[in-house]
C-alpha cells in the first residue's frame, strides 16, 4: 500500500465486507483501529 500499488482503504473495506457477509458478528483484525477511524471520519460510508 505504501508503494502505491493498492488502495489500502479499499482493500481493507472489501475484506471486512466479505467477512461480514460470510456471517461474522465479531471481527478481530490488524486494521481495526484504522477502519474505526475511517468510519468515524466519514472516509467510509456505513
Amino acid at each position: 500500500a505504501r508503494a502505491g500499488w493498492i488502495d489500502e482503504k479499499r482493500v481493507v473495506y472489501e475484506i471486512l465486507t466479505a467477512i461480514v457477509r460470510a456471517g461474522a458478528d465479531i471481527i478481530i483484525t490488524y486494521h481495526a483501529k484504522d477502519a474505526a477511524g475511517w468510519m468515524r471520519n466519514g472516509v467510509w460510508e456505513v
